[in-house]
């Protein structure tokens, strides 16, 4: 089973594509989906969705896990995120990928154990996990990944955890 993870946004998006085979989690790709500021919103969400479209494509994943937004204070981040969101979401059911949502404090409590744990202890537990030899960089694509993980650990396959940190 191939799973993609995302970590929404407007001006970088992460993604991973993680791969469960026999019992096995493989890393196969991760990164992030770059928009430059200034231009119009529409032309943004444009280009994250095609540029979804092309990693889609290439791997074939089954499953999705996508970020839930949690904004306290500012409602024109969560706006433009949250249509982000939208485009995401359509992308992926375009694709005939099936879509789960998981909320930080799910994927914190999956990763470590701990659902307020730090967004250091997250990577941590992503390096320690996959047996990578550094954190992934940048944030939003290690908040992907974390996001991936979290959905396969959520799913029948008996998959072997690691340790907390």
């Amino acid at each position: 089973m191939r799973i993609i993870g995302i970590d929404p946004g407007t001006a970088t998006t992460g993604f991973s594509i993680i791969e469960i085979l026999n019992r096995n989690i493989q890393l196969l790709e991760y990164g992030i989906i770059s928009t430059k500021a200034g231009l119009p919103q529409s032309t943004r969400l444009d280009q994250i969705a095609k540029d979804l479209q092309t990693i889609i494509e290439k791997w074939s994943p089954s499953e999705a896990c996508i970020e839930k937004l949690y904004f306290e204070k500012n409602i024109k981040t969560a706006m433009t995120v949250s249509e982000a969101r939208g485009v995401i979401i359509q992308t992926l059911y375009s694709h005939g990928v099936n879509c789960h949502e998981m909320t930080p404090t799910q994927i914190k409590s999956t990763i470590c154990g701990y659902g307020a744990a730090d967004k250091q202890m997250v990577q941590e537990m992503v390096k320690r996990t996959l047996n990578l030899k550094e954190i992934p960089t940048p944030d939003d694509a290690a908040d992907a990944i974390a996001a991936a993980l979290c959905l396969a650990y959520q799913t029948k396959t008996p998959i072997p955890q690691k340790t907390s940190v």
